[in-house]
């Protein structure tokens, strides 16, 4: 039989991919002021033994009042770089995974609870709230404080923070880079006309909207190794009419490529608490699709992938690149094992998991070349 498309590797940006599958940042609202604790390293470490290709920690926010919640992981001091390295340090030293990290400011969608208390917005004067940022005063929700505009000074710290974080996670020796311009937050609110409603050189036009997010990948690229990818992860539509869509996200991917963006990651909503969303099986595909006739660039598909032959038959219809797993993977940590053990494949395993390969199995498993 042939090989499945699932464990062919990939290069992107300099980077090999051994085999289709990712794991994607998923936001643990578990930190300390910023700071990665003890649950990082159980969280991360047994994603890290999943056999994917590469491993995201979740949205790190940038500054303080970047981070969506008062348990986000931030990457903005001594401090949090301290706390991110330990974890980091031992999740290499046992996993197996390669890890990137993807840099994030949430804007006006900021000062949170966490979602298991509800999710609602924290006043600024409240504990565990702060005063949020946007590129117009239009909240999130009616009933959110309003946010304020950030002005040239303002955007200014918020790019230079991106670089910062960008020299941080270069020295703790992350693999890849990815910059959140998803899901409603700040890189994602100065694209859409919905919550972007300047009458400056950064708003109105496509061309205009499009302004900051590229000076900050332009920023962070500049100051990242040229050995370390830097990918963005896009909402392809607002769903909601008037909004960002998939011909501009088309145009943006574009202009990202151009500029040397080694990847690009599509999902989409999250920006107007009235989107209108048909979630289904791989209901952001056709979106990836789109993306991917529109560019040369490696395209993730993300969104609703749980089955192995759905997974395939993704990358096998040309629809994507690489597939990335979120809820799944906490679902089934092993999924990328289990999906070889359905393709006969190969990944990559701890020795001290050998063992568990099932005699039908066999050569499932292959282990780092340093054990």
């Amino acid at each position: 039989m042939p090989k499945a498309h699932l464990f062919t590797p990939l290069e992107v940006g300099g980077l090999t991919l051994a085999n289709r599958i990712i794991i994607a940042p998923m936001c643990q609202y578990s930190a300390q002021d910023g700071c990665m604790n003890d649950w990082h390293v159980m969280h991360l470490g047994h994603l890290a033994m999943s056999g994917a290709a590469l491993l995201f920690v979740e949205a790190t926010a940038v500054l303080p009042e970047g981070r969506i919640t008062y348990g986000d992981v931030g990457l903005w001091s001594d401090e949090t770089e301290a706390a991110m390295r330990r974890v980091v340090e031992a999740i290499r030293r046992w996993g197996v995974t390669p890890l990137g990290i993807q840099l994030a400011h949430a804007g006006r969608k900021a000062s949170t609870e966490v979602p298991w208390k509800g999710g609602n917005q924290i006043a600024p004067d409240a504990q565990g709230g702060w005063p949020t940022v946007a590129p117009s005063m239009i909240p999130f929700d009616p009933r959110d404080r309003a946010p304020e505009a950030l002005d040239a000074a303002g955007m200014a710290r918020v790019r230079n923070a991106f670089v910062d974080s960008a020299r941080r996670a270069a020295q703790l020796g992350f693999v890849a880079i990815q910059l959140h311009a998803a899901h409603g937050y700040l890189l994602h609110e100065f694209l859409s006309p919905l919550s972007n409603q300047r009458d400056d050189a950064y708003g109105g036009s496509l061309e205009n909207r499009m302004r900051f997010p590229l000076e900050v990948f332009e920023a962070v690229r500049a100051v990242v190794p040229a050995a370390v990818p830097v990918s963005v992860r896009v909402s392809a539509t607002d769903w909601a009419e008037g909004g960002w869509d998939v011909d501009q996200t088309c145009a943006f991917a574009q202009e990202l490529e151009a500029r040397c963006c080694a990847a690009i990651n599509v999902s989409s909503g999250g920006l107007v608490p009235h989107q209108q969303i048909p979630v289904g099986p791989s209901y952001q595909v056709p979106l990836a699709r789109a993306v991917k006739a529109a560019t040369r660039m490696p395209v993730v598909a993300v969104g609703l992938i749980t089955e192995f032959e759905q997974a395939e038959a993704i990358l096998a219809m040309g629809d994507a690149d690489v597939i990335a797993l979120a809820r799944a993977a906490l679902y089934d940590p092993r999924w990328p094992w289990h999906a070889a053990a359905h393709f006969d494949g190969r990944v990559t395993a701890p020795p001290q998991y050998l063992r568990s390969q099932p005699r039908r199995y066999k050569d499932l498993f292959a282990v780092r070349a340093d054990d």
